[in-house]
């Protein structure tokens, strides 16, 4: 995947891996969603393509989380309070539980709105303030955006496909 370095540059990527990725959802059959037949984030573990899904609302929700709590000059903990880069793992088991309540349908409509939500903020910002200053560490904001939008629709898009063609899903 192209890196973005402008305004317009992220949200065509976003907008391309998003519809790309959703086309892949909405042609699984519902009963087969919650299946736990994909690998884990974490070795040993399994998981469903629901909660790739889960997964995706959650860095799309933290990644406003991040915006939100710097715009009104408040200490970010990155990746998310009591978690590590290194537990990447046990975060998106993390977003698996916080959503596992909600369905098939709404786990999308969900996505939807927090894609929505992180379009909204990149339309409110300039080239400069996207991709003018750090954000974290040497990364402006408008690459934490992509590493955590535009990216994992695309690495999830990836998955969702393999899982599809050893399904016969294809």
């Amino acid at each position: 995947m192209a890196v973005a370095f402008s305004k317009a540059q992220l949200l065509a990527v976003i907008e391309k891996n998003y519809d790309r990725l959703l086309r892949e959802l909405k042609a699984i059959p519902a009963e087969r969603v919650f299946e736990r037949s994909l690998e884990g984030r974490s070795k040993g573990t399994t998981m469903s393509v629901a909660d790739i899904v889960a997964y995706l609302i959650g860095w799309n929700a933290l990644l406003l989380k991040w915006q939100e709590r710097r715009a009104a000059g408040l200490p970010v903990d990155f990746p998310e309070t009591g978690y590590k880069w290194n537990e990447l793992g046990r975060l998106a088991e993390k977003f698996h539980a916080d959503y596992a309540a909600l369905g098939w349908e709404e786990r999308l409509e969900r996505l939807d709105l927090e894609k929505g939500r992180t379009v909204a903020l990149i339309g409110r910002l300039d080239d400069d303030a996207l991709y003018g200053l750090p954000f974290y560490g040497q990364y402006p904001l408008g690459r934490m955006i992509q590493f955590n939008t535009a990216a994992p629709y695309e690495n999830a898009r990836k998955r969702v496909r393999a899982w599809k063609k050893a399904n016969g899903l294809n």
